[in-house]
């Protein structure tokens, strides 16, 4: 038994009517980038424009060691904020407890206390879990913005570098970055917008 809808055809004995309206279109983002499939997650090697915090968080360290693809502004400035947030609550927790202090000598010098390498030591492992992300977050916010990756490099610049570096990351999404995507994966089409069928098989010749 065929699956096939059978053509449109209009009421008999009335004027005949419109047929019914296209399913819509499949949802956008907001720099033309299309979802995978209406409704879906954004997949991992697009952009996620408008993405959450939680989200931002997430795909950090889900595209640990990515250079490829392109990343959002969201993306990069909440992954900053939660990195600036954890160092921020590892100095308060030291500094709390009087571990980040340096103890003073008799004679005028001072050293630094266990507790103050224990803390620096944990800052500094957080720093080295996360340099190579941080590098890969970089090179695709500026392919986002239609840059090349090695535009990083111009932070090594005397003085005004990491200036520079701070307003190439700030600059808005350019579609024609979209060179530097590589999907990786395809879904199914969505039973919502099934493919066209097929057309229908000529009719038989009439017996004779």
């Amino acid at each position: 038994m065929s699956s096939q809808q059978p053509p449109y055809q209009p009421p008999a004995g009335g004027p005949p009517s419109a047929p019914p309206p296209p399913p819509p279109p499949p949802p956008m983002q907001p720099m033309g980038q299309p979802y995978q499939q209406p409704g879906a997650p954004v997949p991992d090697w697009a952009p996620y424009y408008g993405a959450s915090f939680g989200v931002a968080f997430q795909r950090f360290f889900r595209k640990y060691a990515d250079f490829t693809g392109r990343a959002s502004r969201s993306e990069l400035w909440w992954w900053v904020l939660a990195w600036v947030a954890i160092e921020f609550v590892i100095n308060i927790i030291g500094n709390a407890t009087g571990n980040m202090g340096a103890a003073m000598y008799r004679n005028g010098g001072f050293h630094f206390t266990p507790g103050y390498w224990f803390f620096a030591g944990l800052s500094g492992l957080v720093w080295l879990a996360t340099i190579v992300p941080w590098l890969a977050i970089t090179w695709r916010r500026l392919h986002d913005a239609n840059l090349a990756g090695p535009f990083f490099f111009l932070s090594f610049i005397p003085f005004a570098g990491l200036i520079i570096l701070l307003v190439l990351l700030a600059l808005p999404s350019n579609p024609q970055g979209a060179r530097f995507d590589r999907p990786r994966t395809y879904a199914a089409p969505p039973a919502a917008y099934p493919p066209a069928a097929p057309p229908a098989p000529p009719p038989a010749p009439p017996a004779v």
